[in-house]
């Protein structure tokens, strides 16, 4: 049985329709940046909790949680329903390997996401781990719609501070214009576009990969990366890239 501790909303962001990020403040233990806590609300006598990575870098609070509503889900309508001072129940330990406690240094991290899979990566840029393992970080965010680029104030502010050795690359599939990057992910590595952009290459001997986000774009990407030499990073058997999957 999971160790729940209650925490308080303290903030709340609406980004663009059925997009959300929310703050609480809860004691939990100590955490890893890019680790997840399980967040529950009580709805007709029971329990509904789900898993969401942490926003929120070890050393800062509140915490907080990006999220989207899922169509006919059980918690993120009431979720997003939420208000601040509103009650809600969270895990008291966070858990997950989605870190890079265990990632040998290269000379450049590229941090894949689509949709709310950027939430986990803010954590990690804002802890002193990818700056002291890598001399490049390039982050990828792909979207449908423009509306779904969040964050961008806070990614603004990781871009001054760590100037060129941070890049981030919106990727909009949906929606065209004449300053966009268009297209999935997967594709814009196909056919290069998305390299050539960064002005870096991915392969096994300069770079490691993260991947999150959903479970298609993470399947071809896995395909792609793979076919390039690279291989799955586990902690028994250090590798190239790291995956968490959202559905």
């Amino acid at each position: 049985m999971s160790d729940w501790v209650k925490g308080q909303v303290v903030g709340k962001q609406q980004w663009a329709e059925g997009l959300y990020s929310l703050q609480f403040d809860a004691p939990i233990h100590a955490f890893k940046a890019g680790q997840y806590i399980k967040v529950a609300l009580d709805i007709a006598g029971e329990r509904i909790g789900r898993p969401y990575s942490l926003v929120n870098a070890p050393q800062e609070r509140p915490l907080e949680i990006f999220f989207n509503e899922v169509n006919g889900g059980s918690l993120t309508a009431p979720l997003s329903a939420l208000n601040i001072g509103d009650p809600v129940w969270l895990t008291a330990a966070a858990g997950g390997i989605f870190t890079l406690e265990t990632v040998a240094p290269a000379e450049t991290l590229w941090l894949l996401a689509t949709g709310t899979g950027l939430g986990v990566y803010l954590s990690i840029l804002r802890s002193a781990e990818p700056w002291e393992r890598f001399q490049r970080v390039i982050l990828v965010h792909g979207v449908r719609q423009v509306a779904d680029l969040a964050y961008q104030d806070l990614l603004a502010e990781i871009s001054e501070r760590h100037g060129e050795r941070f890049r981030m690359i919106a990727a909009v599939s949906r929606e065209t214009g004449a300053h966009l990057l268009n297209g999935r992910i997967t594709d814009l590595l196909t056919n290069g576009e998305l390299e050539t952009i960064a002005g870096a290459t991915i392969d096994p001997a300069t770079s490691h990969v993260m991947l999150c986000g959903n479970s298609a774009m993470i399947k071809d990407a896995k395909i792609i990366l793979e076919a390039r030499g690279l291989v799955r990073h586990r902690r028994q058997a250090p590798g190239h890239y790291t995956t968490e999957q959202y559905h």
